[in-house]
Parts: structure tokens; sequence; C-alpha cells
């Protein structure tokens, strides 16, 4: 599962998360709120957007730039590639294979901000041919460690075609995602950037877990 969901929100400078989540929706000219489930099985996990105060953080660690190309796995309604975008200036890449999800951030980048900067890609990510510009790669735990496992192996390849340093980004990753990845000859953990501060309950999963090709 992507998340323990429906997580109380704190004041964070003067401003409930839930109340963040609605203006930076606003702000953004995007509806990426919600939880869906609906075509979600043991493989493919269901949609569930990055609250923002992750981003926020993520955005602000300085190690996504104008010079990058994101890649996320399991886009959804576009949240990342949108608030990435906008706060980075970076270019982004959303992969959604569910076709009726991937429809709403097609709705989104009509209006949304920054949408010059961004692709959606109804695709399955096993498949899914990872190009030689893409240096950023992120995961909000999309599928089960069975696909993972065949995605790296597409993001390997990649490296391998065209060496250049790649940063894989995995937030709130299951016990089962860590054991695997520590696994992987060519990936080293670099850092992580802690998010326990931004929710109640001091959670230890709540972190962005930072991988290098």
């Amino acid at each position: 599962m992507r998340r323990r969901y429906g997580k109380a929100g704190i004041d964070l400078k003067n401003q409930t998360l839930s109340a963040r989540e609605s203006n930076w929706d606003k702000l953004l000219k995007i509806k990426t709120s919600g939880r869906d489930d609906s075509a979600a099985d043991c493989y493919n996990y269901p949609y569930e957007p990055t609250p923002y105060c992750v981003l926020e953080r993520l955005a602000g660690s300085g190690l996504i730039t104008s010079k990058d190309m994101i890649l996320d796995y399991g886009c959804g309604k576009g949240r990342v590639e949108f608030f990435l975008a906008y706060q980075t200036k970076s270019k982004c890449i959303g992969i959604e294979y569910d076709e009726r999800i991937y429809s709403k951030a097609l709705e989104n980048q009509k209006s949304g901000a920054a949408s010059g900067r961004i692709r959606f890609e109804l695709a399955n990510a096993i498949d899914f041919r990872v190009s030689e510009d893409v240096n950023r790669i992120y995961f909000f735990n999309p599928f089960s460690v069975e696909i993972l496992r065949k995605v790296v192996g597409r993001i390997t390849q990649s490296y391998y075609e065209k060496p250049r340093e790649i940063l894989l980004f995995f937030y709130y990753p299951s016990d089962e995602y860590i054991s695997y990845l520590m696994t992987v000859e060519e990936l080293e953990f670099v850092d992580e950037i802690d998010c326990r501060d931004l929710f109640e309950g001091e959670d230890a999963r709540e972190r962005i877990m930072i991988f290098q090709i």
C-alpha cells in the first residue's frame, strides 16, 4: 500500500495541512486531491498524491534544478509534475497506467501552471523506456516490488546506454522496497530527507530516501 491514509495534519506555519493542499492546487490551477483505488490490485497500488508539504521539502533540498529532467512513476493526476516544474523550473515526465486517472492529468495540463515543461504518457512502467535525458526519478510506492525490480532494470539499462548521475527519490518507502533497493549492485544509498515533523505520530516511514546510480 502507498501510505497510511487520512493522517491528521498539524498547524504548519499558520496553515493546516488540509488548507495547504487546497491552496497549492488553486495556485497551480489543478485538481489533484483525493484517493482513488478503483483500479488498484496486488501489483498496482491506489492513487494517492504526495502531500504538498513533502514536495516543498524536496524542492528545497537543492537536488532538483532547472537543468534536470524528472520521471515520475505512477504520476496519477500530475501533482508532482506541476509542483516541481513550477518550483524548480525542471522538466517533468509523468507516466500512468490507469487510463481514467491519466485523462485527469491531461485535463490538469490544459490549465495547470508550468504545463509547457510537463509531459504525460499512458504507459505500463515495465515496458516504459527511460530516455537518456532523465536524471531524476520519483516514486511514491506506485507498485509492488515485483514490478519495481523490472523498472530498476529499465533505469539501469538507460544508465549503461548513457552514463550520467541519476538520483532516485523514494517517498514513504516500505520495508520491502528498502530491503530490495539495498541489494541492487548499481544503487548507492546517499541520503534521506526527514519528513516526520510534518505530520503527527512520528512515523518512521515519513522520509524520502535517495539513491544514486
